[in-house]
């Protein structure tokens, strides 16, 4: 969503207008998408990681476009709070070593837009939720100052006239009204891009939506919101419940703005972008100078600024993209894994990732017979449970413990990786780094829970908990190594559930 909004609110008219703009931007993507060649080419990976930035007292510190200024990188741009940045990696092929060039790539970027916030009496934290945001650090001064946000903010209000409800039941439970979309500033996330021919793209979509579930359950990161302990990946529920558009006239709909879909996808990416359009009210109508049929006439790549600015704002957990750069080109955006704790657990959880998904998109008999309902339930499941969710998956009988799931996967994944051109060694290492986390069941979750309870009921207990945390991810060591809280922290207690 990086186009350019130069205001905040829109006509009827244009509202109008842009979903004519919208129609004739699916007549086009058929068209280019049926070219013969068209976005033929090597798998490419790359890949977004949001930021939170605190302050001296481990508080979100609201001064984006300061440090922005300040970091002077064009790889680094706002985000929707006032208190996160976004860090766009480089592009590279999937063959040889990408994932450690990724994790080398955190490291820099991270150390970069840290240094930059220092002098504003900042640091960055990579985390699913900063555990020290409250209530009201989600005021009218917690958004970026920017108008494609207030623009984005203003639609979804125009299609839902009332609050926004959170609900979330977790360990605790959380009920809230907010007025605005800003809830979804308390989530930052690590997301993976995945490049991807047209004539495969049906294949490694329903790939993806196969393989997230197992990945997301070792890979929890955002334990609580608001001081309440909810589930292992609180993203998920936060997030959607944050920028769902339906109010009472729109319950017919089956997913909100965040959603994880309805069934497989039989058609490819048109299918995906189709529905899109038909589902969603557009909320941000900017009209671009091109006339994508003509371009198409023309026998241009069309640039479809509408198309994209509208999937810009429909979240699926993994998300159909059309770029038109370099001859244009189909992606899989797999958005649904937590920013954190330390490069090589982003590099690994990628890793497992991409590898599963390219195993199973090569053979369709893993989707074809398993039931759609059975990935929506694990993608649940395993953002409310983690390695202790139950999940089905295909050939097994029952449901089975995603930790022991996930560990009979990763030979799967690491094939999936080699057949694709990654280093054997490459593959091994990242996913030896999981199968560590899973065997000792050390994830960040389970970091964050287990911190807090070696800590007590002190007050402040968070912020501390929240320096230690920052201070073990900037020595770049998996969260699996690092020590046990329990123990680190010199407070002697019975081990609890947050060992998940």
């Amino acid at each position: 969503m990086g186009q350019h909004v130069a205001k905040e609110r829109f006509s009827e008219a244009e509202f109008a207008r842009f979903g004519e703009r919208l129609k004739d931007s699916l007549t086009a993507l058929d068209n280019v998408l049926a070219r013969p060649g068209f976005g033929a080419g090597p798998a490419t990976l790359g890949a977004e990681l949001e930021l939170f930035l605190i302050d001296g007292n481990a508080r979100p510190l609201r001064r984006n476009k300061d440090v922005l200024e300040a970091v002077d990188d064009d790889r680094v741009v706002l985000e929707l709070g006032s208190f996160n940045l976004e860090v766009n990696l480089t592009p590279l092929p999937l063959a040889g070593r990408p994932f450690t060039a990724l994790e080398a790539e955190i490291r820099d970027t991270m150390t970069r837009v840290d240094e930059a916030a220092h002098a504003y009496g900042g640091r960055v934290v990579p985390i699913g939720i900063l555990p020290t945001l409250t209530e009201f650090d989600f005021g009218p001064d917690s958004m970026s100052d920017e108008k494609r946000y207030k623009a984005l903010s203003s639609g979804i209000r125009r299609v839902r006239e009332e609050p926004f409800r959170v609900r979330i039941a977790g360990v605790e439970r959380l009920d809230l009204e907010v007025e605005d979309v800003l809830l979804e500033s308390a989530n930052t996330s690590w997301q993976v891009h995945l490049r991807t021919p047209p004539e495969a793209f049906a294949a490694a979509y329903n790939a993806a939506q196969l393989a997230i579930g197992p990945v997301l359950a070792v890979s929890g990161n955002s334990p609580a919101f608001l001081g309440r302990e909810l589930w292992e990946e609180t993203r998920i529920a936060l997030f959607e419940a944050s920028a769902d558009d339906r109010d009472p006239e729109r319950l017919w709909r089956v997913g909100g703005r965040v959603c994880f879909g309805s069934g497989w996808v039989r058609e490819g990416a048109a299918e995906l972008f189709a529905l899109s359009v038909r589902e969603y009210e557009p909320v941000m109508p900017v009209i671009s100078d091109e006339d994508p049929l003509e371009a198409v006439r023309a026998g241009r790549v069309p640039e479809l600024d509408e198309l994209r600015l509208h999937q810009g704002t429909v979240w699926q957990w993994n998300r159909p993209v059309y770029d038109p750069a370099d001859g244009g080109h189909l992606r899989v955006e797999l958005r649904a894994l937590p920013a954190g704790p330390t490069a090589p657990d982003m590099a690994a959880n990628a890793a497992f990732l991409v590898g599963l998904v390219r195993a199973t998109a090569a053979d369709p008999s893993w989707t074809e017979e398993f039931p759609f309902a059975d990935a929506y339930r694990n993608f649940y499941r395993a953002a409310r449970g983690g390695l202790d969710a139950e999940l089905a998956w295909p050939g097994r009988d029952g449901y089975v413990p995603a930790y022991e799931l996930a560990l009979d996967l990763l030979p799967v994944a690491r094939d999936g990786l080699v057949s694709s051109g990654v280093d054997p060694e490459e593959a091994g290492r990242l996913l030896d780094v999981v199968a560590e986390r899973v065997r000792l069941r050390r994830t960040g979750a389970g970091w964050q829970r287990r911190a807090l309870a070696a800590l007590g009921a002190e007050p402040g207990v968070r912020a501390a908990m929240l320096e230690h945390y920052r201070a073990l991810s900037f020595t770049h060591a998996p969260v699996h190594t690092w020590p046990d809280p329990l123990e680190d922290l010199g407070v002697p207690a019975a081990s609890p559930a947050a060992g998940r």
